[in-house]
């Protein structure tokens, strides 16, 4: 489902007014379901204690913050940059 949700190739192509969207709106929610209906007990029991697990750990605002400031300098940096040759 992943490769579809992700392919270029499409089955209605999306530039085709309501039905081109429909066909993801529908096959890959299906695709999903299914995938977690095929999908042994085991498995989906195992990966939902991994995401708990995981959902646990702690959490650094320190970090997301300066995660968040590096990009909006980089972001200023570029749109600076454009301008700049834009302007020339």
């Amino acid at each position: 489902m992943a490769a579809y949700a992700l392919s270029p190739i499409d089955l209605i192509p999306d530039f085709i007014p309501v039905i081109g969207y429909l066909d993801d709106l529908l096959l890959i929610p299906l695709g999903l379901a299914l995938v977690v209906r095929l999908t042994p007990p085991e498995v989906l029991e195992s990966a939902r204690a991994r995401a708990k697990q995981a959902a646990s750990k702690p959490i650094s605002y320190t970090a997301a913050a300066f995660f968040v400031a590096l990009w909006l300098v980089v972001a200023w940096v570029a749109v600076s940059w454009v301008v700049s040759v834009v302007r020339t």
